[in-house]
C-alpha cells in the first residue's frame, strides 16, 4: 500500500475513533447523574425534561450551531472583503465557499455522531438510582465520571487533530473566536458559561430544579482541556506523522 493511502486510512481511522470515544465519554458523563459536559447540557436538560430522544435533541442543537457558524463566517467574509478591497475579491469569494461547505458538512457528521450517542445511551445503564445511595455506589459514579472526562478529552483531541470536519460544538467556538478576535480558549470558557446558564434557566423554569448541572459539569470544564493537553503531549507528533496531517 502506498504511503499516501496509508496516511489517509490512518487519518480517517483516528478521526472516526475520536468521534466514537468522544460520544462514549459524553454518554458516560450523562449516566453518572453527577452533571454533564456544558456543551451537551442544554440538549440533555431538554431531552430529560420533555422526554425526547437525547441524540435527536443534540442533532437539532448542532444544526442550530451550524447555522450560527455560517452566519458568523459570512459576517467575517464581508469584513475581510471591505478591508482588502477588490484586488482579493475573487480569492475571498472562493475561500468563503469552502468555509461554508465545511460548515454544511458538519450536519451529516452530526447525524453520525448523535447516532453514536443513541447507541451508547441504549446499551449503557444509568448509574444514578433512586433511594439511598451507598458509599460504594457513589464511588463507582465518581470513577465513571473521571473516566468519562478522560475519554471526552481523548476523543476531542483525536478528532480535532485530524483536521477534517470539526464537531459543531468545536466549530461554533472557533467561528465566534474568529469574529470577536479572541483566543479559542477564552471563547470556549465563555461559550461553556452560556450553555450552563441556558441549562439552569430551562431547568428551573420547566422542572423546578437543576437538570444536568452538577460536579460533573465543573469537572468537565476543568478536566477535558487538561486531558487534551496531556494526551497531545504524549501522542500528537506520532499521530500527525502517521496520518500525514500538515501542521
Amino acid at each position: 500500500m502506498k504511503k499516501d493511502n496509508r496516511s489517509i486510512l490512518f487519518r480517517v481511522f483516528f478521526y472516526l475513533l475520536g468521534l466514537l470515544v468522544l460520544a462514549l465519554g459524553l454518554t458516560l458523563n450523562t449516566k453518572t447523574g453527577l452533571g454533564v459536559s456544558p456543551i451537551i447540557s442544554v440538549a440533555y436538560s431538554v431531552s430529560t425534561i420533555f422526554d425526547h430522544n437525547f441524540g435527536n435533541v443534540t442533532l437539532g442543537l448542532y444544526c442550530i450551531f451550524v447555522l450560527i457558524e455560517m452566519i458568523l463566517h459570512l459576517v467575517r467574509s464581508r469584513r475581510a472583503a471591505r478591508k482588502e478591497g477588490e484586488a482579493l475579491a475573487h480569492a475571498n469569494k472562493t475561500d468563503s465557499r469552502l468555509v461554508l461547505l465545511m460548515d454544511v458538512l458538519q450536519i451529516p457528521l452530526s447525524l453520525v455522531f448523535t447516532r453514536f450517542l443513541n447507541v451508547f445511551s441504549a446499551v449503557i445503564p444509568d448509574l444514578c438510582v433512586e433511594g439511598k445511595v451507598t458509599v460504594g455506589q457513589m464511588a463507582l459514579r465518581v470513577m465513571v465520571l473521571v473516566l468519562a472526562v478522560i475519554l471526552t478529552g481523548i476523543g476531542a483531541a483525536m478528532s480535532l487533530n485530524m483536521r477534517i470536519i470539526p464537531n459543531p460544538g468545536d466549530g461554533i467556538v472557533q467561528a465566534i473566536a474568529d469574529c470577536i478576535y479572541r483566543s479559542v480558549g477564552f471563547t470556549k470558557n465563555c461559550f461553556d458559561l452560556v450553555n450552563i446558564t441556558v441549562t439552569i434557566t430551562v431547568s428551573l423554569i420547566f422542572a423546578g430544579h437543576l437538570v444536568g448541572i452538577g460536579v460533573g459539569t465543573v469537572l468537565a470544564v476543568i478536566g477535558v482541556g487538561r486531558t487534551i493537553a496531556v494526551f497531545n503531549h504524549f501522542t500528537y507528533d506520532r499521530m500527525i506523522r502517521l496520518a500525514g496531517v500538515e501542521v
